[in-house]
């Protein structure tokens, strides 16, 4: 290689303390340097001389806007790799930028035409998927502190106290389970997939709203498809938002802002529950505030980027409207800054991983995964990545998976056939009771193992034949 990138990493790379109580990059490190990339902790040195390949900069404390800016707005870096920093339109990156995760609103270098990456002269990408699993699971988490409504530390303390006697006491505590209520997802990307899946798991009957021409795979992972949002929403006990910003307009506005607000909570059930743990400004907050004084809405777990000015304590970002509302509603709401997914070690570390991969093919092959916006020319595009099991299955996913499942999945589902025959066989004949006597257990393990072998392809889930 006779060509020297330099790409700076501004935010965390490993989440879990090491010896010295640091946050442990080890991780990360070992990757970049045992693809031959260099790893540097601090600055880069605008008058250093580089040899030629990768130099990734590590910076995580970087965070405030003068401080980027003091090392973007000069364009010294080619690249960059973030999560959950707000990058300035200001910095410039020639080559691109990757964000671990799924939204890209934070990225904001009109180098790639900022969040939306739409017109930039570079690249922009990120890693979806990694933190899928762990934002679904802490949203489910949400509405299993609200629902069922049993009085739980309450109960515990009675309990501890010695003072309940279940047999007369136990009548004052009556609650509701969660199956069979609705369940309203908006947005079908990945984490919308996921908290889907985690409603059935709970048998609650799951609404999707997303658009049109999803509606097939909706369908076919057997949940039930809305048009809209307010459709989604009538009658449903829980509300959980997946859906992003979308794109700037000329205002400064983002496309999704205040989507949810009066008319979807007043299609909600009375005492439902809001989850938009996705972006803080999906919510019209003053229509949140009457919502939860009326009794419409009974909780709202908001999960939104706080920002502390370090020098005046001055606080920003999306979460501010929602801090008035806590104390107005007190236990109505649970406030977290922006931290369900960022706060997973192995999910940030495969994250950044996959950032480091992507900016060496990037790099070294002018080739873009998980392409966010518009390519550049000179640029191909790869396609999408992601996790086994979480988004969109592939061609290229299906025909590595075939490629070694094939002879397997065609074996179980062979005798799974012989087996269906023998039983019509058997119906016809008047014997069915004493086929599936002699065979029936053998039909069930195949159709588990078969399950089973499907769910490593990602089954049930949505194709996309690039």
């Amino acid at each position: 290689m006779t060509a020297t990138f330099k790409i700076l990493i501004c935010d965390l790379i490993g989440l879990r303390f090491d010896a010295d109580r640091r946050p442990d990059h080890s991780e990360v490190r070992a990757h970049i340097e045992a693809r031959g990339g260099r790893f540097h902790e601090g600055p880069l040195d605008p008058a250093a001389s580089l040899p030629p390949g990768l130099h990734f900069f590590y910076q995580p404390d970087l965070s405030r806007r003068e401080e980027l800016l003091g090392e973007t707005a000069d364009g010294r870096y080619d690249g960059l790799i973030a999560a959950a920093t707000f990058i300035p339109a200001e910095a410039r990156f020639a080559l691109g930028g990757v964000r671990i995760g799924a939204g890209t609103g934070n990225m904001g270098s009109a180098s790639w035409g900022g969040g939306s990456g739409m017109g930039g002269e570079a690249v922009l990408m990120n890693t979806p998927g990694f933190n899928s699993r762990a934002t679904a699971q802490m949203a489910m988490k949400a509405v299993l502190r609200v629902l069922p409504d049993l009085p739980v530390e309450r109960l515990e303390a009675l309990v501890e106290a010695g003072d309940f006697d279940t047999g007369k006491d136990l009548r004052l505590f009556p609650t509701e389970k969660l199956e069979g209520k609705r369940f309203a997802v908006i947005g079908y990307g990945n984490i919308g997939r996921e908290v889907a899946k985690l409603a059935r798991a709970f048998a609650m009957q799951v609404v999707i709203h997303a658009r049109e021409r999803h509606r097939a795979s909706i369908e076919s992972e057997g949940f039930a498809y809305a048009a809209s949002i307010a459709e989604a929403a009538a009658g449903a006990d829980v509300l959980s938002i997946h859906i992003g910003l979308g794109p700037l307009d000329a205002a400064g506005r983002y496309a999704n802002q205040d989507l949810i607000g009066e008319t979807v909570f007043s299609a909600l059930a009375d005492g439902a529950v809001l989850v938009n743990y996705d972006r803080g400004e999906l919510v019209d907050a003053a229509a949140l505030d009457r919502a939860l004084a009326s009794g419409k809405l009974s909780h709202a777990a908001i999960d939104a980027d706080l920002f502390k000015d370090a020098e005046t304590g001055a606080l920003s970002g999306p979460m501010l409207p929602y801090l008035p509302l806590a104390k107005r509603h007190p236990g109505k709401l649970s406030l977290l800054p922006h931290a369900a997914a960022d706060t997973d070690h192995p999910s940030r570390v495969a994250g950044a991983k996959q950032a480091v991969d992507q900016i060496f093919d990037l790099a070294l092959n002018r080739r873009v995964t998980n392409l966010k916006g518009s390519l550049p020319g000179g640029y191909v595009d790869a396609g999408a990545v992601s996790p086994p099991g979480i988004g969109t299955i592939n061609a290229r996913g299906l025909a590595a998976f075939l490629g070694e499942e094939g002879a397997s999945l065609r074996e179980l589902t062979m005798r799974t056939t012989e087996l269906l025959a023998a039983f019509e066989t058997a119906r016809g004949e008047g014997r069915l009771e004493v086929e599936i006597a002699a065979q029936g257990g053998d039909f069930v393990d195949l159709a588990n193992r078969t399950i089973l072998l499907l769910a490593k392809l990602g089954l049930p889930g949505p194709y996309r034949g690039d």
